[in-house]
């Protein structure tokens, strides 16, 4: 199941009072596939949301959809209902006005409460949301073939503190939330809270691994700092032991060099403790850097 189902899944657990309905019915109505004056469709995957439907709409409206899907057969499934009386008892509780057409818009009035605004919300992303598995990218959308309403919509979240995107896709208004610290919030709005913490976790996780991926690249470049820096000195102590200025170095020198040979992968302060006696790590890259410099000469 995708992390969109799951959502919808949890979101469709919700028993609300009648105001609530009506609100969550108008956000259905207005980002499903069709409605219209003479027939309302809704088309979705989701076996909970199929099964949610009849019975909202029966407390809502108390009516029945025409048209039911065979919930055993998986794919899109089609609730339809064509009938004008019950679409006139649907639009009617809108505030839509039948008689002049079907004039979409979001009804201000039914939405008054926060506990409504937010019914309201769960109603458009169960027609006409999707989101993303956090665990790959955040990305939140709520998409309608009706311009004016996705611009009252996008009003609404605005009033509601949210900050969505806009664009449009194919015909359709896109609203859209790309920071998972919306995403969280909408999705608790909505009344989906063990999904925003889904997120959350999500969240913790990546940048947890981010950080440890940052950390041992961080510890691998200055290992390969060190063994880079190693090889120099090795191939220029080599080159010093072949010459004659070997012999006129100093014994402090001569045994940092010996030292450096023998433990070629060792750091400035590994090398400086392996001096008898032990030295400091100032010390040690004092006497290497010598050792540098006279080998530069030869």
């Amino acid at each position: 199941m995708s992390f969109s189902a799951q959502v919808k899944e949890e979101l469709c657990r919700i028993d609300a009072p009648r105001c609530c309905q009506l609100a969550e019915c108008m956000g259905i109505a207005l980002y499903c596939n069709t409605c219209s004056g003479s027939e309302l469709r809704i088309i979705t995957e989701s076996v909970s949301f199929a099964q949610r439907l009849p019975e909202l709409f029966k407390h809502t409206f108390n009516l029945s959809f025409d048209q039911l899907p065979d919930l055993s057969i998986p794919g899109k499934r089609s609730l339809i209902i064509q009938d004008p009386k019950k679409l006139r008892i649907i639009y009617d509780g809108f505030g839509f006005d039948l008689d002049r057409s079907v004039s979409l818009h979001l009804n201000r009035g039914l939405l008054e409460d926060d506990h409504c605004r937010a019914a309201f919300l769960r109603g458009v992303f169960l027609a006409g949301g999707s989101v993303t598995d956090p665990d790959k990218r955040y990305h939140l959308e709520l998409v309608t073939s009706h311009r004016s309403v996705s611009r009252e919509v996008y009003a609404l979240l605005l009033d509601m503190d949210f900050s969505p995107k806009q664009t449009s896709r194919n015909g359709s208004s896109v609203l859209y939330f790309k920071q998972s610290n919306g995403i969280e919030d909408l999705l608790t709005t909505m009344g989906a809270p063990i999904s925003a913490m889904h997120i959350m976790e999500a969240k913790v996780e990546k940048d947890l691994r981010n950080t440890v991926n940052r950390r041992v690249n961080c510890e691998t470049a200055n290992l390969t700092k060190v063994v880079d820096a190693a090889q120099e000195q090795v191939a220029a102590i080599e080159q010093l032991m072949r010459s004659q200025v070997w012999d006129t170095l100093p014994d402090k020198l001569r045994a940092t060099a010996k030292l450096r040979c023998d433990n070629p992968e060792a750091t400035l302060q590994e090398l400086a403790d392996l001096c008898q006696p032990p030295v400091t790590k100032s010390a040690i890259n004092h006497r290497l850097r010598k050792l540098m410099g006279l080998a530069e000469t030869v």
